[in-house]
Parts: structure tokens; sequence; C-alpha cells
């Protein structure tokens, strides 16, 4: 039976050839392939090692992978036609065909292999490579960037096509995340063709702040710590003044034993005791003596009476 199912799959560089095994039968030797190919003006032949590069003769395995070998499969301008089919033995089964494919007409094109981004003022600067590598003068790719704010609830906008690898994406806000997709799409000139591509995966970066935007920022910061500190300071007067007697008791200086008691209470033996005598002296006690030398005549006579 001929094998079920024949395509050729066509993804960035890859061109691969796929079937599904004929119906098993009773015979107990293995069921192999081979595989032919052949152009737009020409005859048909065997996938071996000599063209394109790769054996796909009596093989056993249901795929045959041209871009294995060394000339990375057809040339991707070349129209390319190709058949299949199974033996057992001596046995053959029909010829199961392909219909011809142009790998940059069929081609499904992924998204760029690489993207990195690096966040600028206002902006995010993008740097990819492509799906695949292009060796025609006349085939290049264009990229389309979708983007939207992660808060934001509005459709992604697109920019593009851009023809270099790197790409600008200005006029942004702010210290805002954003978020965004990039594709590739082959453009064909030669025959005026375009293969559109798949959207990477989803990527999110925060955008920094412009010249201006980081000296309003600067401005405000400074403007909210000073206020702060207003505020910080006007409250502490105020607690100070309602809790004043509270203030100065906390911070009053304890009590202190004297010198010579701390000294005597660290060593009872010391004549502390004699010394605080000597030096409480009667010179603390000091008076004089007064004399009574005149008096007034009424005060002299009221002086007399009490006498």
């Amino acid at each position: 039976a001929a094998p079920q199912h024949v395509k050729i799959h066509l993804y960035n560089a890859k061109q691969v050839l796929r079937w599904d095994p004929s119906f098993p039968s009773n015979d107990s030797r293995p069921v192999v392939y081979r595989v032919q190919y052949k152009y737009t003006i020409g005859q048909w032949h065997d996938v071996t090692l000599e063209h394109p590069g790769v054996n796909c003769t009596k093989i056993t395995a249901t795929i045959c992978d041209f871009t294995a070998g060394p000339s990375k499969g057809f040339l991707p301008h070349f129209n390319v036609s190709l058949q299949v089919r199974a033996e057992l033995g001596e046995l053959t089964s029909s010829w199961v065909t392909v219909p011809w494919f142009q790998h940059y007409r069929n081609v499904s094109v992924g998204p760029p292999r690489s993207i990195s981004v690096t966040p600028g003022k206002g902006s995010l600067i993008i740097y990819l490579s492509p799906p695949f590598d292009i060796f025609n003068s006349k085939a290049n790719f264009l990229y389309y960037v979708h983007y939207w704010e992660k808060t934001g609830t509005q459709q992604a906008r697109v920019k593009g096509p851009f023809r270099n690898n790197s790409i600008v994406l200005d006029n942004l806000k702010p210290f805002t995340v954003y978020c965004l997709q990039v594709k590739a799409q082959l453009l064909w000139r030669q025959e005026n063709l375009s293969r559109p591509g798949n959207l990477s995966d989803t990527s999110c970066y925060k955008t920094i702040a412009d010249a201006s935007t980081k000296l309003q920022r600067d401005i405000m910061i400074s403007l909210g710590t000073f206020s702060a500190l207003l505020v910080l300071a006007g409250s502490c007067f105020f607690l100070f003044q309602k809790y004043r007697g509270l203030v100065k008791y906390w911070f009053h200086t304890p009590p202190s034993i004297p010198v010579k008691i701390e000294e005597y209470l660290k060593d009872p033996a010391q004549p502390i005791l004699e010394a605080l005598d000597k030096d409480s002296s009667p010179k603390d006690d000091a008076w004089d003596s007064v004399s009574i030398i005149s008096f007034p005549e009424e005060e002299q006579e009221d002086v007399l009476q009490t006498l």
C-alpha cells in the first residue's frame, strides 16, 4: 500500500517531507520508503547524499529532512516536486506526489529568533534577528511591532514596517510598563509576494524618564521630603509643649552619691567619717559681736523701760 498523508513542511529554513506508513502486511520483512525529486523541467531523481545531500532511499523512517544535509535543502526560489513510495522486497506501491512548491512562496515564517529590548528615555529600543538567514538579494524581512500599556485596556498599537533590525519605539510615557510582540514578514520582490509571519511571545518592559521628567520628579521628591520634615518638627514641638513636665522628668539627671560617701561604700575601712568631721569646721557657724553705741531719745527710753 502507498504511504498516507504525504506533506511537505516548510517552516523558516526547514524543508521536511513527512508521511504516515502504509498499511501493514503479513510479510515479516520491513517496509522501506524511497523519495524522489524533480525541478520544473527535468527527470525524477532519487534523494541521495550526492544530491540534495541527504539519503532518503530505502529508509524505514517516515520523514525526509532535506535541510539536514550540507546543502541545507533546495534553493528557495526553485520549483520543486516530490514523490514517495513504499517498497517491500520486489514489491512497490504507487507513487504519491506532493504538489510543487517554492520555499519563499509557501514557507511559514516564524517570529524573530531573538529579541532584546533596552528601555530608553520615554522609549524602548528593540534589537532582533531575522527568523532565518536569507541569501537572496531580492528577498528581505519587514518587521512590525505590536505594543500596549500593561495596565491599560486599549487595543494594541502597531508600528511598521521596519527594514532594520534595530527599532525605536518613541513618544512613550515615562515610568510606564509596555508589553510588546514582534512579527517578521518575508518580502520576495522578484515575484512580488509576501509571507506574513507569526507573532513572538509577549514581553513587558518599563520605560525610564527623560531629562525634564526626571527633574520634575527630583523636585517633587525634594518638596515632599521638606514638607515631611516640617510636619515632623511641628509635631515634636507640639508634643514638647504639651508634655513639658514629663519631658523634663525623663531628661532630669538623677541624684548622685557624694564622692567621699561613694568611696566609703566601696571601702568601709577608710576613715571617711573623721575626714567629714574635719571638713565640718566651725567656720560655717561664724558670728560677730555687736555693741549698741547710741539710741534716739524715744527709743532709749523704751529700751530703759524694757530693761
